[in-house]
């Protein structure tokens, strides 16, 4: 089942270990820093579009990020 809070986590536990600062990654988004924010803390969500660049950027699966599954590796990785 999908959980914002969960989302939020997710998304800032990869921001925290590639280092990057919430105005980085809200600049790869095109939103603002508050936005990025508000994410992490689980009081909101962001499109499709977004929620896929943010795996392209950190090379993980959308159902990862959604809570769907505990294995970020996209499933395209494990059948090269």
């Amino acid at each position: 089942m999908f959980s914002k809070k969960e989302f939020g986590q997710r998304i800032m536990g990869l921001r925290k270990e590639h280092h990057e600062t919430q105005a980085v990654l809200a600049d790869l988004l095109g939103v603002g820093k508050n936005q990025i924010s508000e994410i992490e803390r689980g009081n909101r969500t962001t499109s499709a579009e977004r929620i896929a660049l943010i795996c392209q950027h950190y090379g993980v699966s959308s159902d990862y990020l959604l809570g769907l599954t505990d294995d970020p590796e996209p499933n395209y990785k494990k059948d090269s």
